[in-house]
């Protein structure tokens, strides 16, 4: 694969879900606080698969706690940007993605691109630095994501009780 196709493959597919997301920002979507394990739930599934048949060593499993905790904080921060709110009729929960929100995950997103490519760099002829890159990046994805969903739905269920014990 040539060096062009490398970096315009992703950034079209970048480009492409960033376009279609930007069409949802500030609109109320419906918050399903039951359905909010199913992403972290697989996710983890599939670091903890990959983890078992190939695991890290050495230092990479203080670098894959350390990007697990950078990625649960920064998870928990871009789920206090989510906009929840509670219908006072219905009780119905949504949530509406903030414009700040999006330019968060952009920002990662180039971070994440930089990083794989320095560690591309720095992997030389083995492929034991890429694999290390791979597993950090992996563990912060898992507590990115997880955190994110932990914070929405800690946040959602509490408003939802507020909601209800008003209406008693």
């Amino acid at each position: 694969m040539t060096a062009v196709a490398q970096y315009a493959i992703p950034g079209t597919i970048i480009a492409v879900v960033l376009f279609f997301r930007l069409r949802s920002v500030g609109k109320a979507r419906r918050l399903r606080l039951e359905r909010l394990w199913i992403l972290p739930a697989f996710y983890a599934a599939i670091v903890g698969f990959v983890f078992w048949s190939a695991p890290p060593h050495g230092l990479t499993w203080l670098w894959c706690l350390v990007a697990l905790a950078v990625g649960a904080g920064l998870g928990w921060w871009r789920g206090k940007l989510m906009h929840v709110a509670v219908d006072p009729e219905t009780h119905e929960l949504s949530q509406t993605v903030s414009p700040a929100a999006l330019i968060f995950i952009v920002a990662l997103i180039a971070i994440r691109s930089g990083s794989r490519a320095m560690a591309v760099q720095m992997a030389g002829p083995g492929h034991a630095g890429l694999m290390a890159a791979t597993d950090i990046l992996m563990a912060f994805a898992l507590g990115f994501i997880a955190f994110q969903r932990i914070e929405i739905f800690l946040r959602a269920r509490r408003m939802l009780a507020e909601a209800r014990a008003k209406r008693l």
